[in-house]
């Protein structure tokens, strides 16, 4: 069996990501019973970047030079891991319906092709073209079609959307940072560096969490699965994608994340996946292929 091209490996990584990353949903169903939100992110940073920072010292990578390149790794953690991970499952716990935080969260393409144009002044690379602002707005059609049917489940309030709304800003604040602030380095050092810098900002939110801490074996499934899978590969590969893809482009996927959460749940727990949702996933599939089609191969 022929092993595959570097290029096609390449063309692969979107699709591996977004796989990844739709988990998180299925990964925070068996976690957060049995955990508090930062209780869990604590154990997963520091389980993380210990991984990682083995991985460094075993393979010889370079560490990020300069301690100006440590600190723009160190927001983008804190951004990226602390606020939007923080963000999602606090609001989650507090009682907002995943679809609904789904819905918010999946904001961030807009809202970052929103940014890219008011900041370039419609010129340049990272100008969004038309074509671009179509299949916006066809993918966040399509991502409201897909969770409309949980969009009555949980109890939406001010303190729980507000944790949702900083995940949202968090997220796109922190591809943004990256993508203009962050040197090319090695993945696996600068996943160490972000990861301990969440860790930092965690650990005390975590100290005065109320919610008791239950080592049942979904909890020890679920904070596994994150650490090997949802931090070594998927954090990996979003970090890679940011780092060599166009800004809209690599946020446009993030819409086709609550489309395959659905399947998962579908096909994991038996939960109702519809006609309509059917509809939203074939939607969001055209938009996000109209918005990365668009975009010029390097920078954003």
């Amino acid at each position: 069996m022929a092993l595959m091209s570097p290029a096609a490996l390449q063309r692969a990584v979107p699709a591996v990501f977004v796989l990844i990353w739709s988990t998180g949903f299925v990964v925070a169903r068996f976690g957060m019973p049995h955990a508090g939100p930062m209780d869990f992110l604590a154990l997963r940073f520091f389980f993380s970047a210990l991984i990682f920072i083995a991985w460094v010292a075993w393979s010889g990578a370079r560490w990020p030079q300069g301690r100006l390149q440590w600190a723009h790794l160190a927001v983008t953690g804190l951004l990226m891991h602390a606020g939007y991970l923080g963000g999602v499952w606090a609001a989650v716990k507090a009682g907002l319906g995943a679809g609904m935080a789904s819905l918010i969260v999946g904001l961030q393409p807009v809202l970052t092709a929103l940014w890219l144009s008011a900041m370039v002044g419609g010129t340049g690379a990272s100008r969004v073209r038309p074509v671009q602002w179509l299949g916006l707005a066809l993918g966040l059609a399509g991502l409201v079609l897909v969770v409309w049917h949980k969009l009555h489940l949980g109890m939406a309030q001010p303190g729980n959307v507000a944790l949702a709304v900083v995940a949202l800003a968090s997220i796109t604040a922190g591809t943004l940072y990256q993508k203009r602030w962050v040197a090319p380095c090695d993945v696996r050092s600068a996943n160490a560096v972000q990861l301990l810098a969440a860790l930092v900002l965690t650990v005390p939110l975590a100290l005065v969490e109320t919610y008791p801490l239950d080592w049942h074996p979904e909890m020890l499934g679920a904070l596994a699965w994150s650490v090997l899978v949802l931090t070594l590969g998927g954090s990996s590969l979003l970090y890679v994608l940011i780092q060599r893809g166009a800004a809209t482009a690599v946020t446009s996927l993030m819409y086709l994340v609550p489309p395959c959460t659905a399947l998962l749940a579908w096909w994991l727990f038996d939960e109702q996946f519809t006609p309509l949702s059917l509809l939203g996933l074939v939607a969001t599939v055209i938009g996000v292929a109209l918005v990365v089609r668009e975009v010029p191969a390097r920078r954003a």
